[in-house]
C-alpha cells in the first residue's frame, strides 16, 4: 500500500502529466490514487472498490495517460462506462492529462450521430465508450479493438444492473488476451465479483473506503414524512432551503417531465434528464444545471448515473429508491470533495415498510417511525447527531457560494 504522504511525482507520473493537473489545481493524489496508481503504472490488473465520488477516474485516467504511446496503433485505451453522461465527464477529466501527453480521447455513446464519431473513434488513442454505440462502430467495422493495451470497466456494478453484460462480454472478448483490464466498482461480490475474475489475470484488490479529508465531508440524511396530496408541496418547501444546487429524483421519465411543470406553478424553475431527451437536450440541461442558471434538476435514476457536479449542496427522493444500492449512488452526488451536503427522502404511509427497510440496511433507520420523525446523521458520525442545515419554509432567498465555470 502506498504511503498517504506520497505525491504525484512519487507515485512514478511525468512531469507533464503532473504540471497538467496542477493547471487544474490537483496538487496531491486522492487516497484512491496513491492506491492504485503505482500498481496499474507497473503493468498489474487492479479490481477496485471504490465510493463514488472519491476520485477514482484519475485514478486510471493518470496511467492511462502514462503508459499509452502517442504514436502506437490506435485506439490503445478503452474505457466502457454505463451511461453517455458518464463517458462524457470521464472524457472531460481526463482530457487535460491525456493532452500532455499527446494523446487523443473520444467519447462514443449513442443519441448523436455515428458517422462524425466513428471517424473521430477510429483516430483516438483512448475511447471512452458505451457498451450499446461501441457494439454498433463495431459491427460496421469503423474500428477494431484489436490494439487495445489497457481495459477499463468502470461503474462495473451498474453495468452489470442495466443488462450489459451480453455486449460488455463481446466486447472484452474482443480485445487481446494480453490486455491490462482496471475494474472499478462500488461492490466485488456476487455477479460484479465473478465477472471481476473472469476478466482479469492475477489481480491486485483495492477496497477504498473514504478517509481524510472526503471521509470528513457530512451528509445529513433525511426522512420526511408526507401525504400523497402535499407531496410536491413538501418538495417546494424543502427547495427553498438555504442551498446551492438540488438534484431530485424521480422513478419514471414521465413523472421527471411532470414535476417540472408542476414545479414551475410554484415558482420553482427546474430543468429533467432522462432517457427519452435527445443527447443535446441531456447535454443542454446538464450545462444549465452546472452553470447554475437553474439550480434544480429533476432525474430518473440511469440518467443520473455518473452526473458529478459541484456545487449540489441536495439531493432529494421525491419518489424513494428502490433498494439500498439505489440510494447510495443517488446521495453520493452530494458531499462530494469534502463538502457537506443534504440527502431528503420523502415517505408517504404507504411506503415507509419499504423505506424503514432500506434504512435498516444503511445503518440510518433509527428515528424513522413517528408520522412526522425525521432521521439525522452525519457520514461517519453517530445516527442521531444533528445536522447544520435547518429548512427555511418562508422561502428564504437562495445563496449560492461562488463556483468557478
Amino acid at each position: 500500500m502506498s504511503s498517504p504522504t506520497k505525491s504525484f511525482a512519487d507515485l512514478g507520473v511525468s512531469n507533464a502529466v503532473v504540471a497538467a493537473l496542477a493547471r487544474r489545481g490537483i496538487t496531491e493524489p486522492f487516497a484512491v490514487q496513491r492506491l492504485v496508481v503505482e500498481d496499474v503504472l507497473a503493468g498489474a490488473d487492479v479490481l477496485v472498490k471504490s465510493p463514488t465520488g472519491s476520485g477514482k477516474t484519475l485514478a486510471f485516467g493518470i496511467p492511462i495517460a502514462e503508459r499509452i504511446d502517442a504514436d502506437g496503433p490506435r485506439p490503445a485505451a478503452l474505457v466502457l462506462a454505463p451511461t453517455r453522461e458518464l463517458a462524457s465527464q470521464i472524457v472531460d477529466e481526463v482530457r487535460a492529462v491525456a493532452h500532455a501527453r499527446a494523446l487523443r480521447v473520444t467519447a462514443v455513446y449513442g443519441g448523436v450521430g455515428i458517422a462524425k464519431q466513428a471517424s473521430a473513434a477510429a483516430r483516438s488513442h483512448v475511447l471512452v465508450a458505451t457498451p450499446g454505440r461501441l457494439e454498433d462502430l463495431l459491427q460496421r467495422g469503423a474500428l477494431t479493438l484489436d490494439a487495445i493495451e489497457l481495459l477499463v470497466l468502470d461503474e462495473a456494478d451498474r453495468m452489470l444492473d442495466m443488462g450489459f453484460r451480453p455486449a460488455v462480454d463481446r466486447i472484452v472478448a474482443a480485445c487481446p488476451r494480453s490486455r491490462q483490464t482496471l475494474f472499478f466498482s462500488a461492490t466485488l461480490d456476487g455477479a460484479a465479483g465473478a465477472v471481476a475474475a473472469r476478466y482479469t489475470r492475477e489481480p491486485i484488490v483495492h477496497e477504498h473506503a473514504r478517509s481524510g479529508p472526503r471521509a470528513s465531508a457530512a451528509i445529513e440524511h433525511r426522512f420526511v414524512t408526507v401525504s400523497g396530496e402535499d407531496r410536491v408541496g413538501t418538495l417546494v418547501r424543502e427547495l427553498g432551503c438555504e442551498r446551492e444546487l438540488a438534484l431530485v429524483f424521480v422513478r419514471t421519465k414521465r413523472g421527471a417531465d411532470r414535476l417540472v411543470k408542476r414545479l414551475a406553478g410554484s415558482g420553482v424553475q427546474a430543468t429533467a434528464i432522462h432517457g427519452n431527451k435527445s443527447q443535446r437536450q441531456r447535454e443542454q440541461a446538464l450545462a444549465r444545471f452546472q452553470s447554475g442558471k437553474i439550480d434544480t434538476l429533476v432525474a430518473t435514476d440511469v440518467a443520473a448515473r455518473g452526473i458529478d457536479v459541484d456545487g449540489i449542496s441536495h439531493v432529494i427522493n421525491f419518489d424513494p429508491p428502490a433498494d439500498h444500492d439505489t440510494y447510495t449512488h443517488r446521495v453520493g452526488r452530494t458531499g462530494r470533495a469534502g463538502r457537506s451536503g443534504v440527502g431528503v427522502t420523502l415517505v408517504a404511509a404507504a411506503e415507509r415498510q419499504e423505506v424503514r427497510q432500506l434504512a435498516r440496511k444503511l445503518d440510518l433507520a433509527h428515528g424513522l417511525g413517528g408520522a412526522e420523525e425525521q432521521h439525522r446523521t452525519r457520514r461517519g458520525a453517530p445516527a442521531g447527531s444533528q445536522g447544520s442545515r435547518r429548512p427555511d419554509t418562508r422561502g428564504r432567498r437562495r445563496r449560492r457560494r461562488a463556483r468557478s465555470a
